[in-house]
């Protein structure tokens, strides 16, 4: 959280899980800062029942991307949102 207040990106690229906050709630505390609600977050996640892509989004993520990877639309995902 301190770096991207001094650099804040173009896009973000948000791990779901994590060993110390989850990515739904550091995307949550993200999009509250000032100036960073227009930043799209891009989860990238194993995450993938029934429900998980629906949960990401309500938390704040502008994109989904499942593991294991398609690369392909990986770089499709990621160039729509820096466009």
């Amino acid at each position: 959280m301190e770096i991207i207040k001094d650099h804040i990106p173009d896009l973000i690229l948000m791990d779901i899980n994590m060993p110390d906050v989850d990515g739904y709630t550091l995307t949550n505390q993200m999009k509250g800062l000032p100036g960073f609600s227009n930043i799209p977050i891009v989860a990238i996640t194993a995450n993938v029942m029934k429900g998980d892509r629906e949960k990401t989004m309500r938390a704040g993520c502008d994109g989904y991307i499942e593991k294991p990877i398609d690369v392909d639309r990986f770089l499709d995902t990621i160039d729509n949102f820096l466009k």
